[in-house]
């Protein structure tokens, strides 16, 4: 029994592996940045598929922590299982995202066979600060009911919505166009990476006690995140990670 939760966490890694795997492939369809097929370029086909693998470890990864309670089995060896499979699932997936919307970007480019695989480089930014801040959350007994930084979960399911966003394009080719910007890439790596190994200060994302009150940012949240997948379907995750920043600092402002 006590080994359960610890199938879980690994699981959590399995599915991690295979959204590296999934990310990587080259089959390609077209993606549309307006009306024109002028205007349109390849997205790989798989990296949905990546997308998906990053959110199902996401799941266990919730799972993994709610069994090891309800069967009483915590265990410091389930804690660093948890870590290192997040830094592969939230951390070097993810990056392998960016990585391809980043070649994704260049291609657009009249030079693109001329670029420099340098400029490549900072997506591997992403999974050293995860690395960063799961080793600091290890040893910080502190962070119960909050964290300081964003959780790599959070950061990677960011990433993991964004091939998601650009194959169903339900809005228009401007979310796109956002989405294969090198310098957009290249600035929301190193701001997901910032605040993952910053000490901002940030709720825990599970419900306290039964109460109104001290579950209000949670309830929050939630609602923000309904409405958001109501109304903007995909495009309600990021807006939730956004909305769970924004609440975590306004709460802590009214403490």
């Amino acid at each position: 029994m006590k080994q359960i939760p610890n199938i879980f966490t690994l699981l959590n890694l399995f599915f991690g592996c295979l959204a590296i795997v999934y990310a990587l492939q080259t089959n390609a369809v077209n993606i549309y940045q307006g009306d024109d097929l002028a205007s349109s370029f390849s997205l790989p086909e798989k990296l949905t598929f990546a997308s998906l693998f990053i959110g199902i470890a996401a799941v266990i990864d919730f799972l993994d922590g709610f069994v090891a309670r309800l069967l009483k089995a915590e265990s410091m060896l389930g804690a660093q299982l948890d870590s290192l499979s997040d830094v592969v699932s939230f951390g070097v997936a993810p990056a392998m995202i960016i990585l391809q919307l980043l070649r994704l970007s260049f291609m657009q480019q009249a030079n693109a066979f001329d670029i420099n695989e340098a400029w490549l480089l900072p997506v591997f930014i992403l999974p050293c600060a995860g690395a960063y801040r799961l080793a600091r959350f290890n040893l910080d007994k502190s962070q119960q009911y909050g964290f300081k930084g964003l959780p790599i979960p959070a950061a990677g399911m960011f990433f993991a919505s964004l091939p998601v966003i650009a194959y169903y394009n339900y809005l228009d080719g401007a979310v796109n166009a956002v989405i294969f910007n090198k310098w957009f890439l290249y600035a929301i790596t190193l701001l997901i990476s910032y605040l993952m190994v910053s000490r901002l200060p940030l709720f825990a994302l599970k419900f306290k006690d039964k109460s109104f009150k001290n579950n209000f940012p949670a309830i929050l949240l939630l609602g923000i995140t309904i409405i958001a997948a109501i109304f903007l379907k995909w495009l309600a995750i990021p807006v939730a990670i956004v909305a769970y920043i924004g609440i975590s600092l306004s709460t802590k402002k009214s403490t």
